[in-house]
C-alpha cells in the first residue's frame, strides 16, 4: 500500500512538473521575452494577463497548488534519494544530482521572485517594465536571477527526460538518447529566451 502510494505520488510529481508547471514556465519566459521588443510591448503583455477574468482562481489552481505539491514532494525526494550508480551511466548520475540541486535553487529563487512581484503587486505595486528595471539596477540581482532562471529551465528540461522514462514514452536506450538531445535543445533555447529578457531590463 505504501509503495503504491509513493509510486503514485512520484508519477503525479513528474506529471505536474510538465503539466501545468512546465507549460507555465514556457509561457512566463515568453511574456518576459517581450521586454526585448521594448517597454511598451512588455507592459502590454503583462497588463493583458493582469486583466484576465478569474485570474486569481487560475493562478491558484493551475500554478500555486501544483507548485506547492511539486516543491514539497521534490524536497522529500531530494533528501531521501540516492544516486543509482549501478543502474545509470556516469552522465545520468550527474543529471540525477543536478536535478535535485537545481530543484532547491529554483525553489529559493521562486519564493523570492513571488515576493518581489506578486506579493508586492498585492500590496499596491504595479508589475511592469519599471519594476523589473528597478530590481535589475542591483548587479547582484542580475546574477541571482540568471542563476535562478537557468536552474529552473534545467530542472524542467532534465525533468522532461525523467518524465518520458517514468511514463513509458522512452523505453529503449536509443529513444532515451534522442530525448537527451531534445531536452538539451529545449534547455539552450529557453535559457537564451530567459537570459535575454533579463538583460532587456538592464
Amino acid at each position: 500500500m505504501a509503495k503504491n502510494r509513493e509510486f503514485g505520488n512520484r508519477r503525479l510529481h513528474s506529471l505536474l512538473g510538465v503539466i501545468p508547471i512546465g507549460l507555465f514556465l514556457i509561457f512566463h519566459l515568453s511574456v518576459n521575452f517581450m521586454a526585448t521588443k521594448g517597454e511598451e510591448t512588455f507592459n502590454g503583455a503583462v497588463h493583458l494577463i493582469e486583466y484576465t477574468p478569474v485570474k486569481l482562481l487560475v493562478e491558484w489552481v493551475v500554478i500555486y497548488l501544483p507548485i506547492i505539491f511539486h516543491a514539497v514532494y521534490g524536497i522529500y525526494i531530494a533528501f531521501t534519494a540516492k544516486n543509482n550508480l549501478g543502474r545509470f551511466s556516469f552522465f545520468r548520475n550527474w543529471m540525477f544530482m543536478l536535478q535535485r540541486l537545481t530543484g532547491i535553487i529554483t525553489l529559493i529563487f521562486l519564493v523570492w521572485h513571488i515576493w518581489e512581484t506578486r506579493v508586492q503587486a498585492a500590496m499596491g505595486a504595479e508589475v511592469d517594465f519599471d519594476m523589473m528595471a528597478e530590481i535589475f539596477s542591483n548587479p547582484f540581482m542580475i546574477v541571482f536571477y540568471i542563476v535562478g532562471i537557468i536552474s529552473a529551465i534545467f530542472h524542467f528540461a532534465n525533468g522532461l527526460w525523467s518524465f518520458a522514462v517514468s511514463w513509458g514514452l522512452t523505453v529503449s536506450p536509443k529513444s532515451q538518447k534522442i530525448m537527451t538531445y531534445v531536452t538539451l535543445i529545449i534547455f539552450v533555447l529557453l535559457s537564451y529566451i530567459g537570459v535575454s529578457a533579463v538583460f532587456a531590463f538592464v
